[in-house]
């Protein structure tokens, strides 16, 4: 199976002024075509940096894809880079300095001297054309690696990718098989009850199986390789049923499910309508509520935590009574080394009170109290 290094470029990425989206997209995009990515990796705007990561996967990936670095200015080294990489020159290509010109007629401007950088491609490669924007995009080939420069844009690198690149991979990689990933999620357990359950299956080498802490949250996630989507599901869905049968009620649901969708929509099953109350949290749990909707009819949030006493007598109380069958409660009380979680409800069904200990990041708190009062829901 082929493989695949992502290289980032772009100072302002790595000083925290913007969020590297484009990663994320390229690395759903090469599972889809069954290319293993195998490290991403971001630099700044520094032709060495740039030239000494190309050259540092060189020797280990047959395709290497830059994103950003390929602008009009002074500090877009892409090119220069990928060039010193391979030991070669840029070099200028008239047809691409048109196509940058029309580009910049569409739009309405005139493309000015320094855009000329941008027809400037190492000596060899393969031009793009971006047929969004004004940076064309390369392919510069070794006898065991494409290197991929890509616009940072990205409306620009998607449609490009979409376009051009991946036909280009299929074709040049000769790709026939493909990555499917598959993650269960569950609430109620921590990841060392779960590994203590499944932790047989996390030693698979196809389908392989690892897990993810989240606060509240645990995600067992399968992933499987095979010639086709068929072959590769099968392959999940034997290794599913098993994590599934030791798992039991603390799974809550697959990929795209939420705790809040799946905690919501059995109230709805019920037809009981539910207001919360919440202290302490920041609004957390009643925004993740509220972006959902019904059955959620209405909330009170404070910023002073209530004892358990005081919140289970505020929830026997309130005026929302007359509106929801279900009155949830969330009060977070934070310590000097632990928070302290009192939840409490009165349903139809009955009510409870309970006291819970959290010991991890203080940060992490208030979600992981939002989670506890879901996974309450979910279970009514």
């Amino acid at each position: 199976m082929p493989s695949a290094e992502i290289i980032t470029i772009g100072t302002e990425i790595l000083l925290g002024e913007i969020i590297d989206t484009n990663t994320h997209y390229l690395s759903l995009k090469l599972r889809e075509q069954g290319i293993d990515l195998y490290r991403q990796t971001t630099v700044g705007d520094n032709i060495q940096r740039i030239a000494l990561a190309i050259q540092a996967s060189l020797p280990n990936t047959d395709v290497i894809i830059t994103t950003g670095g390929l602008g009009p200015t002074i500090d877009d080294p892409t090119r220069q880079a990928v060039a010193a990489a391979l030991d070669i020159e840029t070099e200028f290509r008239p047809d691409l300095w048109e196509q940058i010109k029309e580009r910049h007629l569409r739009f309405g401007r005139t493309p000015t001297e320094n855009n000329k950088r941008q027809a400037y491609v190492p000596q060899g490669a393969v031009a793009v054309e971006n047929q969004v924007g004004t940076a064309p995009a390369f392919i510069a080939e070794t006898s065991s690696c494409a290197i991929i420069a890509l616009p940072g844009v990205p409306r620009e690198m998607e449609h490009i990718m979409e376009t051009s690149i991946i036909p280009y991979l299929q074709q040049h990689l000769d790709l026939h098989e493909v990555i499917k990933t598959r993650v269960i999620h569950t609430a109620g357990a921590g990841e060392s009850q779960i590994d203590n359950l499944i932790g047989d299956l996390e030693q698979l080498t196809n389908p392989t199986v690892g897990l993810a802490a989240h606060a509240g949250q645990v995600d067992v996630r399968i992933t499987a390789k095979a010639n086709s989507e068929v072959q590769a599901l099968s392959l999940i869905t034997g290794v599913e049923e098993k994590i599934r049968q030791s798992l039991g009620t603390w799974i809550f649901g697959a990929d795209q499910e939420t705790l809040e969708q799946v905690a919501l929509e059995n109230l709805n099953s019920k037809g009981w309508k539910l207001a919360v109350l919440e202290f302490g949290l920041r609004g957390e749990l009643i925004y993740k509520l509220a972006a959902i909707g019904e059955p959620f009819i209405g909330a009170q949030m404070s910023t002073t935590p209530l004892s358990s006493e005081e919140l289970a007598e505020t929830i026997a109380q309130h005026p929302l009574h007359l509106k929801a069958d279900v009155i949830l409660g969330v009060s977070l009380q934070p310590g000097p080394v632990r928070q302290e979680i009192f939840l409490a409800y009165n349903s139809p069904g009955g009510k409870q009170l309970q006291q819970l200990s959290y010991g991890g990041p203080p940060a992490y708190a208030a979600t992981w109290a939002t989670n506890q009062g879901l996974d309450l829901l979910r279970k009514l």
